[in-house]
């Protein structure tokens, strides 16, 4: 979340940000809002100064044994027309809360300006697409002709997106689960969690999933909401809380179920598992010092290119452009592995350094070492990696002639040594 202050006195420049993000929202409202509040502040402070004034004469008169009423009514008055601006107020300032709420966050200096994903700059490379005999088969038609993916009875299950992983499918994506958590606690220093699957509303609007997205995520009758990531539950550990510098940084991994409306994809993705209702995610989060949160964000894009390093599959890294960017993201980079398949490559992590946007959202600050003041924690979060998409990637790119696909060997251990799945 953007101070106040800072729209207020960098308004032009928040205006550029709006355009480059591909926003519609217009300032002239905020600039309206802005300005009734302070009228409003102006008048209340008024009121207030010459009801003490007047309160001061009342106090005054009574000890003279004097007559105050005269007084004491129009202050009655006074009082009346306070609270009546008091309400008026707090109306405005309920408005001017969710115009910053649903403001995305300023990108970094230097990020490449563009409106789509078609200005995202390529950083590197790692590994070379496989040059295959046969005609590769999609993840779908690998998936459903060994028996490991049902399509038919998920979708009986729980409607369109859903899938059923079956006897090897659920294997293999348990053993990615276990894989992917070994890496990052033991090799790359994150602490586990196991974290609720189900919030509630001020946590998610912590992370800024709400307002903005309410569309795109599953609410209970109560108001509580399922996790379309665990990095919602994770930085709202430490909602509300002061740390010490000395606890900075802060690594946290969890294995989650995420839920996704996605209200906005109709017609992306239709077939297998790309794009689902409910899918499998390991996520990083970091909790860092304003000096060192680019630094972690480059760390943590390298925790989450180990893991495809290991397992062997081809991918890229990208920096997104303006009009790419998450909406509490200050700087993104994409990992995106190679899908034979659709012969190009698809998002698998998204690493990104919100700054202080979420914590200023959630109240999450430090204290400086040596300092008596506070300042707002920079939080990072990251996908170590998408599951579902990690199974696709290694059924497409390890797949034979014969319809099997080979297990890389990086992951045979946690199969128990099962190393190609067959029919």
């Amino acid at each position: 979340m953007l101070e106040l202050k800072f729209i207020r006195e960098n308004r032009e420049l928040v205006k550029e940000m709006l355009a480059n993000r591909n926003s519609s929202i217009d300032l002239a409202e905020f600039d309206k809002l802005d300005e009734e509040r302070r009228t409003i502040l102006g008048e209340v402070e008024l009121l207030k100064q010459k009801r003490n004034t007047e309160s001061a004469e009342i106090a005054r008169l009574k000890k003279e044994k004097q007559d105050a009423s005269q007084i004491i009514e129009e202050m009655g008055k006074v009082s009346a027309q306070i609270k009546e601006l008091d309400a008026k107020l707090a109306e405005v300032d309920e408005k001017l809360t969710y115009f910053q709420m649903v403001i995305p966050n300023m990108y970094q200096e230097g990020t490449p300006v563009g409106k789509d994903e078609e200005s995202n700059v390529e950083v590197r490379r790692w590994g070379t697409p496989r040059e295959f005999t046969f005609e590769p088969k999609a993840h779908w038609e690998i998936g459903e002709n060994l028996g490991i993916l049902d399509f038919e009875r998920g979708s009986k299950l729980g409607g369109s997106r859903f899938v059923l992983y079956r006897g090897m499918g659920a294997r293999v994506e348990r053993a990615l689960i276990n894989f992917m958590l070994d890496m990052h606690t033991t090799e790359h220093g994150y602490t586990e969690h196991i974290t609720p699957f189900l919030v509630k509303r001020e946590i998610c609007e912590g992370t800024g999933q709400l307002p903005k997205f309410e569309d795109d995520m599953y609410r209970t009758t109560d108001d509580m909401f399922l996790i379309s990531t665990s990095e919602i539950t994770m930085t709202n550990i430490h909602r509300k809380e002061i740390l010490d510098e000395k606890e900075l940084p802060k690594y946290y991994t969890a294995y989650s179920p995420c839920f996704r409306r996605e209200a906005g994809s109709y017609g992306k993705d239709v077939k297998g598992i790309i794009r689902v209702h409910q899918f499998n995610k390991v996520e990083m989060v970091k909790i860092a010092t304003q000096e060192s949160s680019y630094e972690e964000l480059e760390k943590m894009v390298v925790n989450a290119e180990e893991v495809l390093q290991r397992l062997e599959l081809p991918y890229r890294v990208i920096q997104l452009c303006t009009g790419d960017l998450g909406f509490s993201a200050a700087k993104t980079y994409d990992l995106e592995v190679w899908l034979p398949s659709q012969n190009k490559y698809r998002e698998i992590s998204s690493c990104s350094n919100c700054t202080d946007f979420q914590a200023r959202r959630m109240g999450l600050k430090y204290r400086p070492n040596g300092s008596s003041k506070s300042e707002f924690c920079h939080t990072l979060n990251g996908s170590g990696l998408a599951v579902g998409r990690t199974f696709v990637a290694i059924m497409e790119n390890y797949q034979q002639e014969d319809g099997s696909f080979l297990i890389p060997k990086a992951l045979v251990p946690y199969m128990g040594g099962i190393d190609v799945i067959k029919k």
